[in-house]
């Protein structure tokens, strides 16, 4: 016999003999007060009835009434893995919403993501300075080296931008060799310290390729900085002429400002 089952006779037999009671209890208060004699026949119409009767609707309303609980029972276990199921993909979908935002390789921001960020940042009161850094001779890593070393080199150079700037500043992956970074809030002639500490930084690191040759790494970086009434490609455009200008000049520095001031 299920638990189920179990239940709804236990509870109709209850009901039953609850009826049967009140209905011998009835008949010896009302009958005599009437002028009737409870005989026989009496006795056992007030245990018949009841049992004929009550037992089979006490079971059955007791058997829906225990089907109800239980389909709310399943109805809020149902709702609870709802719930859970709809945390797990809001918490999948800001996880692959923030995987889409960064360079697979890096880590950093990729392209579009830290361009917007830039942007975003760009569209208030403030101030701000935006450095591109390219790895230099890259291309001679990967002929010499092959790619696996380049890419040990790239995050190398991005763990090190990294760990050079501050943790309000923003840095991404442009492409290749090319890097960003956009110091909120920090005028280009404030920038030489952290475009400094990025060339030293770079310049300490060592990567080693699996033939056992050891790796030198630097950058060139070019700076260009706004107080406001510039847009990020007119930004971007200057920025990207004194990285070049760096690498005119001999690779492994940082130009700030078109008239040479730089940070080597």
């Amino acid at each position: 016999m299920s638990p189920f089952l179990r239940k709804i006779i236990v509870k109709a037999s209850l009901a039953t003999v609850l009826s049967i009671a009140a209905s011998l209890g009835l008949a010896v208060t009302i009958v005599p007060l009437l002028g009737g004699v409870v005989d026989g026949n009496a006795w056992l119409m007030c245990v018949l009835c009841p049992l004929l009767i009550a037992w089979p609707v006490s079971a059955w309303q007791f058997s829906q009434a225990e089907r109800l609980r239980e389909t709310r029972n399943e109805i809020a276990r149902l709702h609870r893995e709802l719930e859970r199921a709809h945390g797990e993909l809001s918490a999948a979908h800001a996880a692959l919403v923030e995987k889409a935002r960064h360079d697979g390789m890096t880590g950093m921001l990729n392209r579009e993501s830290f361009l917007a960020a830039v942007r975003q940042a760009m569209a208030g009161e403030g101030r701000g300075t935006l450095l591109l850094i390219d790895a230099d001779h890259f291309k001679r890593i990967n002929d010499r080296f092959g790619h696996p070393a380049g890419d040990d080199a790239l995050r190398a150079v991005a763990q090190a931008i990294a760990g050079a700037i501050r943790p309000e500043d923003l840095c991404g992956r442009l492409g290749g060799e090319e890097f960003a970074v956009y110091l909120d809030r920090l005028a280009v002639a404030e920038a030489g310290p952290i475009a400094g500490r990025i060339l030293d930084v770079v310049r300490r690191l060592r990567i080693e390729t699996a033939s056992g040759s050891s790796i030198a790494l630097t950058v060139s970086i070019g700076a260009a900085g706004h107080a406001g009434g510039v847009t990020l490609n007119e930004l971007v455009a200057e920025a990207d002429e004194k990285l070049y200008k760096a690498k005119m000049l001999g690779r492994n520095r940082a130009i700030l400002t078109l008239d040479g001031i730089e940070a080597a």
